[in-house]
């Protein structure tokens, strides 16, 4: 695989897309620079690999660099990109670089609003362990497969195609995959048709020998299936999709189904991960496993052996009985069911922690957000996290508190920091209890501070 430039610089480096990308470069390769605010394990990372890193923005950062890649959350006016400008310099966001590698590999694009990036790791390692050597871009750490990204020599091009700036639109994927389609990033899309009119273009950029995957349980795209000008494959729930999840059964933190294709059974999944929300993912992987030659029997065991992705119902410990588990969950429907899963494990108490991401999506979803706490037994909100947004008058974090209130629940409480919501939770924690963080940004926090003080306060008993 050869691009040119042989140069790139990164702008905003340490983000779980950038950062996949730039590992791809730099096996491939390729020198790599970047710049990030934030000193992170991914970054170590990548500087460990050969990357140059810096961690504050300044012109002089692009060195030698003969391409800039950004990405979304940098503004024009960052001094790099004004720089690069200025050069003359190349200067494309993430989606175009990801969709420059595709055209060397087939692509597998995994899009929709939850599920893509557990989905795209199934898919990667799916393809790893049964020996296809795929090249993979995913949006977050899988511990199965050692990090987020790898540049392989077999066929196959596994990406994640984040749709929340419309830049999914670059790529062409040989083979698309979308989970489901929703009220989201409504800063950019504004509605609902014109979410759907991005995804509707997606698919269309499907070559005409290639193959769309779409969840039959999803109305828009069960409409869509039989309007897209290629070959369509539905899954889901429903008796219509052909491949149907039947007699989901969760037992504790796993979860087992079995799976038809056109009626006739292929055989029982069983995954090490809780939820029919992850069934559907994984039928998704089925689906493409299938169509790309492999038999459910090889595909099946692999899909058992997934322990899923970083901050994915992510386990971060247990002291004294209590369970902290962590959730990227940001959006009313991911909660759902990120608090049903929670429920199959049985504990005492479901204690919801929930930090809001960015005022927009507050603003949009806080009416939905009210109706999406209804597996908590206690309900805890810390104030948004901004993800450099700047405030809209009248909304807050109050906007969601007052939405559980007014749906039913009972008494969910607003906490204005992590210290003062981390002192409560250490007041009213029971052994059985499970302490579950959701957000994207950085409540994971709290669900570490917890543990710690569990962990200080078992040893000095």
């Amino acid at each position: 695989m050869s691009l040119n430039p042989r140069r790139v610089h990164f702008v905003g480096i340490g983000g779980a897309g950038m950062s996949a990308i730039a590992r791809v470069l730099l096996e491939l390769g390729y020198r790599v620079s970047g710049s990030d605010l934030k000193k992170s394990a991914i970054t170590d990372k990548l500087q460990a690999r050969g990357a140059k890193v810096f961690y504050e923005h300044s012109a002089a950062n692009l060195g030698d660099a003969e391409m800039v890649v950004v990405s979304t959350a940098i503004p024009a006016e960052n001094e790099e990109v004004v720089e690069a400008r200025r050069r003359g310099l190349p200067v494309i966001p993430r989606a175009e670089m990801l969709a420059r590698l595709m055209k060397y590999q087939q692509g597998i694009a995994i899009a929709g609003a939850h599920g893509k990036t557990t989905t795209t790791a199934m898919m990667a390692l799916l393809l790893e362990k049964t020996g296809l050597d795929p090249t993979y871009i995913i949006g977050g750490e899988v511990s199965d497969l050692g990090g987020n990204a790898k540049a392989g020599g077999g066929d196959y091009l596994v990406a994640e195609a984040d749709e929340s700036d419309g830049s999914f639109m670059l790529l062409e994927p040989a083979v698309a995959v979308v989970t489901n389609v929703e009220n989201d990033h409504l800063d950019y899309y504004r509605n609902i048709e014109n979410i759907q009119k991005a995804f509707r273009s997606f698919l269309n950029r499907l070559p005409s020998e290639g193959l769309a995957v779409l969840c039959y349980d999803d109305p828009f795209l069960r409409e869509l299936a039989s309007k897209i000008p290629v070959r369509t494959i539905t899954y889901g729930l429903d008796e219509n999709a052909d491949y149907v999840i039947r007699n989901f059964a969760p037992n504790g933190v796993i979860s087992g189904a079995d799976i038809y294709y056109c009626k006739e059974k292929l055989g029982r999944l069983e995954l090490a991960v809780p939820g029919v929300h992850n069934v559907l993912n994984a039928t998704a992987v089925v689906a493409v496993g299938r169509y790309l030659g492999l038999e459910f029997n090889e595909i099946a065991p692999v899909l058992k052996t997934f322990r899923g992705v970083k901050r994915r119902f992510q386990l971060i410990g247990e002291s004294c009985g209590v369970h902290i588990i962590d959730d990227y969950a940001h959006h009313p429907t991911e909660i759902k069911a990120t608090l049903a899963a929670a429920r199959y494990k049985k504990p005492k108490r479901v204690i919801a922690v929930f930090q809001p991401h960015r005022y927009t999506r507050t603003f949009h979803l806080y009416k939905e957000f009210g109706k999406a706490f209804d597996d908590a037994d206690i309900v805890l909100i810390n104030e948004i996290y901004s993800a450099g947004e700047k405030p809209i008058k009248g909304v807050g974090a109050r906007l969601i508190v007052d939405a559980i209130r007014k749906h039913g629940h009972k008494c969910p409480q607003l906490f204005a920091s992590q210290e003062e919501l981390v002192t409560h939770l250490m007041g009213i924690l029971e052994p059985g209890d499970m302490v579950l963080t959701m957000g994207a940004g950085d409540i994971w926090q709290s669900g570490v501070a917890v543990l710690q003080r569990l962990e200080a306060k078992n040893a000095a008993i």
